[in-house]
C-alpha cells in the first residue's frame, strides 16, 4: 500500500493511537470522541446529545456510541437534584479513559461547587427541637384587620322561641308512652305501611356469561376493548344468543368472524350492530311426543251363540266380536218393532245371527 500524508499546519486534532486502533468501539464512538475533543471551550456547555446531532448522529446510533464511551471511561455522568428541586445531569468528557474515582477527582478540580454531594446524598436535616419562640407569644392570624366578634348563639337561631309566661311548677307525672299524641313520630322502618327496601337483584347466569365473553374479546382483537359498564350494557343482547342454545365459544366466534376491512372505529357500536342484526332465530317449540300405540291384545273366542266358533282381537273388555254385537242390537230392534227389514250393508252372517237371536228372544224354536 502506498501512502501520501501531509501533516496539517492548522485546524487539526491530536488523536491517540489507543483510540483510533481500539476495536472495542465502533466508528461512531471514535468520531464523536474526536469531534468533541477538538471543540473550543465555548462549546463545552452543551450536552453530548446536542453535539452528536451536528454530526447527524441520532437515535440508536447515538445511544450505542454513548454507551461504548461510558463503558470504556471516556464519558461520565452524574445525576442529582439541585436546591430548587430540579434534576440536573452533569457530563464529564475526557480523551483518556478514567475510572469512576479518577473522574470524580477531575470533576472536583474543574467544578468545586458541583463536586459536593447531591441533594439525594446529603444527610437529612435534624428534627426541630421542641422550644418556645424566642420573641413573643404565638398570635392568631389576622385577615385585613378584621377583629372576630363574640358569637351569639341566640342571634343565630332562625326562629327564636317566644318568651313563655312563668307558670307554677306542675306536679311530676309519669312519662307517657311514645306515640302520635306525644309528638314522637315513628321512624319509616317502624311505620306499618312502610316497605323494606328490596335487596339488589343478582344478574342471571346468562348475563354473567355474556359479560365475560364480551370482556374477553380484547385478548384476540385489541380494537374490541370494552369497559365494564359498556360490557354490562351489551350483555343484555348477548344473553339472548345464549338463551337460544349457543355456547360461549360460538358467541365469541360470531363476534370475531369477518372483521370490517376499514377496521373498527367504535367497539360498542360494532358489537351492538352485530348482536342485534345477526341474532339467531329462536328455535321452534318442540312438539310433544305422540303417545305410544296401545298394546296389541291376544285373540279370544267369541262367546255369542253362533254356529261356528270364531276368534277376534278385543279392544277393551268385550267378550263378543263386533259382528255379533251388531246382530244382538239388531235382534232387539226386530223384537221391539216386529219387523224383518235388514239394512243393505248387513252381511248374510250378521242377518242369520240376528234372526236366530230374535227368535230366541221371542221364545220360538230356531
Amino acid at each position: 500500500m502506498l501512502r501520501h500524508v501531509i501533516a496539517p499546519s492548522s485546524g487539526w486534532t491530536k488523536a491517540s493511537h489507543a483510540v483510533v486502533r481500539d476495536r472495542r468501539m465502533n466508528s461512531d464512538a471514535k468520531i464523536l470522541l474526536l469531534y468533541v475533543q477538538g471543540l473550543p471551550e465555548s462549546a463545552t456547555g452543551r450536552p453530548l446529545g446536542e453535539l452528536a446531532r451536528k454530526l447527524e448522529m441520532k437515535g440508536r446510533a447515538y445511544q450505542q456510541a454513548k454507551k461504548q464511551l461510558i463503558e470504556h471511561g471516556y464519558v461520565h455522568e452524574w445525576r442529582g437534584q439541585g436546591d430548587g428541586g430540579r434534576w440536573v445531569t452533569e457530563q464529564l468528557f475526557t480523551n483518556t479513559p478514567l475510572t469512576r474515582d479518577e473522574a470524580r477527582a477531575v470533576r472536583a478540580r474543574l467544578s468545586p461547587e458541583a463536586a459536593g454531594p447531591t441533594r439525594a446524598e446529603r444527610p437529612s436535616a435534624p428534627q426541630p427541637s421542641a422550644q418556645y419562640p424566642t420573641v413573643g407569644e404565638p398570635t392568631p392570624p389576622s385577615a385585613g384587620g378584621y377583629v372576630p366578634e363574640e358569637e351569639h348563639v341566640d342571634e343565630n337561631t332562625p326562629h327564636p322561641p317566644s318568651e313563655a309566661e312563668p307558670e307554677p311548677d306542675p306536679e311530676p307525672e309519669p312519662d307517657p308512652k311514645p306515640g302520635p299524641e306525644t309528638g314522637h313520630r315513628p321512624t319509616p322502618a317502624q311505620e306499618p305501611g312502610a316497605e323494606a327496601t328490596p335487596p339488589p337483584r343478582r344478574p342471571s347466569p346468562q348475563l354473567t356469561r355474556a359479560e365475560r365473553v364480551l370482556l374477553s374479546l380484547r385478548h384476540t382483537r385489541r380494537e374490541l376493548l370494552l369497559g365494564v359498564g359498556e360490557a354490562r350494557a351489551l350483555a343484555v343482547e348477548a344473553a339472548k344468543w345464549l338463551e337460544r342454545g349457543l355456547t360461549e365459544s360460538e358467541l365469541r366466534h360470531a363476534l370475531l368472524a369477518e372483521p370490517p376491512k376499514g377496521g373498527v372505529r367504535s367497539a360498542v357500536g360494532f358489537l351492538r350492530h352485530r348482536l342485534t342484526h345477526k341474532c339467531p332465530v329462536a328455535p321452534a317449540p318442540v312438539a310433544p311426543p305422540e303417545p305410544p300405540p296401545p298394546p296389541v291384545r291376544a285373540l279370544i273366542t267369541c262367546t255369542s251363540e253362533a254356529e261356528e266358533d270364531h276368534v277376534f282381537r278385543p279392544l277393551g273388555d268385550e267378550t263378543e266380536c263386533a259382528d255379533c254385537r251388531r246382530a244382538t242390537a239388531y235382534a232387539n230392534w226386530m223384537v221391539d218393532t216386529d219387523t224383518f227389514d235388514f239394512p243393505p250393508d248387513m252381511t248374510w252372517r250378521q242377518r242369520f245371527v240376528a234372526v236366530a237371536k230374535a227368535d230366541a228372544l221371542r221364545g220360538e224354536p230356531a
